[in-house]
């Protein structure tokens, strides 16, 4: 499957509808660590370590990645 943008909007109404989710925050430690904003339940896994991480991310749900 290929990555898509999404938008905001798209994710709202996403989650309106119960579609399951699975937010993966892959902010830098530094960047991560200096931000007031971090969303619940999301995975935090930095971008370069994506694949070490594979077994603990959820099969069969859109996975929604984030950064700065």
């Amino acid at each position: 499957m290929e990555p898509s943008k999404i938008t905001v909007q798209e994710v709202h109404q996403r989650m309106q509808r119960g579609e399951p989710l699975v937010f993966l925050d892959a902010r830098n430690p530094h960047a991560w660590g200096a931000s007031d904003l971090k969303l619940p339940g999301a995975l935090r896994v930095p971008a370069n370590e994506v694949e070490q991480h594979l077994p603990e991310i959820p099969k069969g749900r859109t996975i929604v990645t984030y950064c700065t």
